[in-house]
C-alpha cells in the first residue's frame, strides 16, 4: 500500500492523492488547478493513467476537489465516484456550470485566435455534455454508514462542517491480516459558521491527510465579522455607494444571505436590497433548502418559527445576462453579491469593472483568495488592475472578512486534531501555500506530532499495524477515555506512553 500526492501537495488547489492498495487504485478528490496553480501545472493531462482508477472518493463538492472528474471520465475513467448525498446534487449543477465557463472561455479565445490570424480552435477541457454524463458514474451515501468498496477496504463519511454534503473520509484498510486507519480531512470547516453543523470528530487514526489553508494564522470572531459586514453596509450607503461581495456560489453566497437575514430580523440592519447575480447560487439555494437534516441546531431554529432562513423580503435572485447588466446602473444602495469568488470569472467581474474605481463603493471579501487570482491582487493592494483589458483604479474600500472562512484556522485545525485519543503515527500535511504548510507542521511538531509535508510528486508508504495489536490499542484507547479521574496532565502521558508502545510493536 502506498499514497501518491498529485494535486494540492505544495499548494492549495487541485486536490488529487492516489491511494494503491492491493490491485485497487483510488483517488482521493479529482480537482482543477486555480489561479497560480494552473498556470504552473495546468489542467489538461495527469501524471497517471485515468483508466486504472477503479473509485474516486469525493470529499466535496467544490470544484477544486471535483472539477476534473469529467476529464477523468474523459481520458477514460470507467469507475464510480463516492460521495455524499449532499455533494453528488451540489456536482450537478457545479460541473455543469465550470463546463459552461470553459466553453464559454474557449468560445472567446477561439475569436481572438480567427482575429490573430490562427486557423487551428482550442478546445474546452470538458463540454457540458460530458459534465451531465460523468454524473452517472457518481454513488451517493449518507453519513455515519460504513461502506465495504471492496475485500478489506471499508470507508464512512462524517460531516466536516465546510459545505453541504462535505466530508472528512474515515477508511478501514486490511491488507496481510493487517490493519490501517488512514483519515483524509477534505476541507475542515471553520466552527460556528451560519447554517452548517460543526466538523465531526475522528476517535483515532494511523495516518491523517490534512489540509493546511490557514495553518498559519488564526480568524476573527465570524459573528463579529458578520456584525463588521453589516456597519460596512451602513456607512457605504450613507456615502451613496454600493457594496460588491465576490463569494463563492455555493456556500458562501448561502452563508452571507442567511446572515443578513438574521440581522434585518433582528433590526440590525433596515430593509435593504440585496441582489444575488448568480445563476448558479441561484440553484444550490434550492439545494441548500432541501437539506435541512443538514442544518445546525441555529438555522433549525428559524424552520420551526416558520421562517425560510435563506429568503427575506428585498433579495432578488438575478438569473438572466439582462438582468445583471440593469444593474451596472444601480449606483447606490445596493448589496450584490456575485461569483466567482476569486473574480477570475463570471459576473462579479462585470460589477467590479462598474463599482471598483468609486472611492464611495466598498468590496467586501469574504472567502480565500488563492495566489495568482484577481481577488488576491486587489486584498493584496493592487491600485490599478485589468478587467476584459481595461485597466481600473481600485478607488473603492476594500475589506477582507477572514472570519467567514469555509476552513478551520490553526487553532481550529490543532483543536479537532486533539479529539484523537491519542497521537496519529503521522500527519501528512496538504492543501496550503508553502508558508502555510511549514508554519502548521513546525506548530504540531512542537506538540509531539510527527508531520510529513506533501510534495507533488512524493510517495508515502504507511507502516502496517497487526490486526490483533489494533484490535487491542482500540479497547486501551476505549478504557482510557473513561477514565476520568485522572488530570489532563496525567492522561495525556499515559496515552502517549500507550500509543509509544503500540507503536513499538
Amino acid at each position: 500500500m502506498k499514497i501518491e500526492f498529485y494535486g494540492a501537495a505544495g499548494c492549495v488547489t487541485g486536490s488529487s492523492h492516489l491511494l494503491k492498495i492491493k490491485d485497487k487504485n483510488i483517488l482521493l478528490d479529482c480537482g482543477l488547478y486555480q489561479g497560480k496553480d494552473e498556470n504552473e501545472r495546468g489542467n489538461d493531462t495527469f501524471n497517471f493513467d485515468p483508466k486504472i482508477i477503479d473509485y474516486v472518493i469525493l470529499s466535496h463538492a467544490h470544484i477544486d476537489h471535483s472539477g476534473r472528474i469529467p476529464l477523468l471520465y474523459k481520458h477514460g475513467f470507467k469507475g464510480s465516484v463516492i460521495c455524499t448525498e449532499g455533494t453528488k446534487d451540489l456536482c450537478n449543477i457545479m460541473l455543469t456550470d465550470s463546463a459552461h465557463i470553459m466553453e464559454s472561455d474557449t468560445e472567446w479565445k477561439n475569436r481572438k485566435r480567427i482575429r490573430q490570424g490562427i486557423s487551428t480552435a482550442l478546445e474546452p477541457l470538458y463540454t457540458i455534455k460530458l459534465a451531465q454524463v460523468s454524473m452517472y458514474l457518481f454513488k451517493a451515501y449518507p453519513y455515519e454508514q460504513w461502506i465495504e468498496l471492496f475485500d478489506g477496504f471499508k470507508l464512512k463519511f462524517k460531516d466536516a462542517g465546510h459545505l453541504l454534503g462535505s466530508a472528512i473520509v474515515e477508511m478501514l484498510i486490511t491488507e496481510d491480516n493487517k490493519d490501517i486507519k488512514i483519515v483524509y480531512t477534505g476541507d475542515l470547516g471553520n466552527s460556528h459558521l451560519p447554517i452548517l453543523k460543526d466538523p465531526s470528530n475522528v476517535n483515532y487514526a494511523d495516518y491523517v491527510i490534512m489540509e493546511s489553508t490557514y495553518g498559519d494564522r488564526l480568524h476573527s470572531n465570524s459573528a463579529n465579522e458578520m456584525k463588521n459586514l453589516s456597519q460596512i453596509i451602513i456607512d457605504t450607503f450613507k456615502r451613496g455607494g454600493n457594496v460588491i461581495i465576490p463569494s463563492f456560489a455555493v456556500g458562501r453566497t448561502q452563508e452571507v444571505i442567511y446572515s443578513l437575514n438574521k440581522y434585518i430580523s433582528e433590526n440590525v440592519l433596515d430593509k435593504i436590497k440585496v441582489y444575488v447575480d448568480s445563476p448558479l447560487a441561484s440553484e444550490s439555494t434550492s439545494i441548500f433548502s432541501r437539506y435541512e437534516k443538514y442544518y445546525d441546531s441555529e438555522a433549525k431554529k428559524f424552520l420551526e418559527k416558520g421562517i425560510n432562513p435563506l429568503s427575506f423580503d428585498g433579495l432578488t435572485f438575478v438569473k438572466s445576462p439582462e438582468e445583471s447588466m440593469k444593474l451596472n446602473k444601480v449606483n447606490h444602495g445596493a448589496v450584490i453579491i456575485s461569483a466567482s469568488g476569486m473574480c477570475e470569472a463570471g459576473r462579479i467581474k462585470h460589477h467590479l469593472k462598474h463599482n471598483l474605481w468609486r472611492k464611495e463603493c466598498s468590496i467586501v471579501f469574504v472567502g480565500y483568495q488563492a495566489e495568482g487570482t484577481l481577488g488576491r491582487r486587489i486584498v493584496d493592494g493592487a491600485r490599478k488592475i485589468k478587467i476584459f483589458g481595461e485597466e481600473i483604479a481600485v478607488n473603492a474600500k476594500i475589506y477582507r472578512l477572514d472570519g467567514l472562512s469555509g476552513h478551520a484556522d490553526r487553532d481550529g485545525l490543532y483543536n479537532w486534531l486533539s479529539n484523537f485519543k491519542a497521537k496519529p503515527e503521522k500527519i501528512i500535511l496538504v492543501h496550503g501555500e508553502k508558508q502555510s504548510l511549514e508554519s502548521f507542521s513546525n506548530f504540531l511538531n512542537l506538540r509531539g506530532y510527527s508531520t510529513f509535508i506533501a510534495s507533488a510528486g512524493d510517495t508515502f508508504i504507511p507502516g502496517i499495524i497487526p490486526k490483533k495489536f489494533s484490535m487491542v490499542r482500540n479497547k486501551i484507547l476505549s478504557i482510557i477515555n473513561s477514565i476520568e479521574d485522572l488530570d489532563s496532565f496525567d492522561r495525556e502521558t499515559l496515552i502517549e506512553k500507550i500509543s509509544s508502545q503500540i507503536k513499538n510493536i
